[in-house]
């Protein structure tokens, strides 16, 4: 018989071991929590960036990537006496069958708003109780904006603080436009609040159609960096710079571009 998953486990959490040991490797020696930050996000990009683009054998080398930095970080804490990655998987593991007694246990849930409902209900009781504990918390402040949004704006609906249809978010969207437009003689202090308030009600808007508006608009950078890049390309294939071009030349190639996207069309 080939490895277990166990095994295999258990190998990659000695090989970290001896690089972060006397006489292992210098570079992985000297890293600590704080210079592992940029390499944590990082990672966890790099499969946002694997899933985009498809392919089964780029997401398995990042989810192993971002697994060492999981496996870096727990070594570190048995390094600080502070736990093992044996107590982490532990941990999750007890929290997964503990946060699922509809299929651990005798608890019941048909749909997934009632799992979810479940869940909340289950964590405000593991950290004392629904009135010690914002709704709002488990959301960390370092997410990105959008996604931070929509991630509070989740926790709020599922103690029923929520719009009661998408006509209505469609409504305050419209709104939070009108005064935005307002608010731009106002300067830049007026306008950025009410910037932040369109914002907040698009994400809104996409959360009401089971949309993630951080990945929306994560796919319209890149197709607008693609767009922008083919630009580029035949602009300097004509011997020229992009200062040199007119807007109208690059819009014509920006639309060339776009019928290039079209399914059916040679690109």
């Amino acid at each position: 018989m080939g490895d277990t998953a166990g095994s295999l486990f258990e190998r990659l959490v000695q090989v970290m071991a001896t690089l972060r040991a006397p006489g292992g490797c210098p570079w992985d020696r000297e890293q600590t929590r704080e210079s592992l930050k940029a390499f944590l996000i990082e990672e966890a990009y790099e499969v946002l960036e694997a899933l985009d683009q498809g392919g089964s054998e780029k997401l398995q080398e990042e989810l192993g990537d971002l697994l060492l930095q999981v496996v870096f970080h727990a070594q570190i804490a048995a390094e600080l006496g502070e736990f093992t990655v044996k107590e982490v998987l532990t941990s999750v593991t007890d929290k997964l069958i503990r946060r699922h007694p509809h299929v651990f246990g005798e608890g019941r849930a048909e749909t997934a708003a009632e799992v979810l409902s479940n869940w909340e209900r289950l964590k405000q009781a593991e950290r004392g109780g629904a009135k010690e504990v914002s709704a709002l918390a488990g959301v960390p402040k370092t997410l990105p904006a959008l996604l931070r949004a929509q991630r509070l704006q989740d926790k709020a609906a599922r103690v029923g603080f929520d719009w009661g249809e998408t006509a209505q978010v469609l409504e305050k969207v419209e709104e939070e436009f009108a005064e935005l437009k307002a608010a731009m003689g106002k300067g830049a202090e007026a306008t950025e609040a009410e910037l932040g308030d369109l914002l907040f009600s698009v994400v809104n808007l996409a959360r009401f159609h089971n949309l993630n508006a951080e990945e929306a608009l994560r796919k319209c950078i890149e197709k607008f960096t693609r767009r922008f890049r083919h630009i580029e390309t035949v602009i300097a294939e004509r011997g020229k710079s992009l200062m040199e071009s007119s807007l109208e030349e690059m819009d014509a190639l920006w639309e060339e571009a776009k019928i290039g996207e079209e399914p059916g069309r040679d690109r």
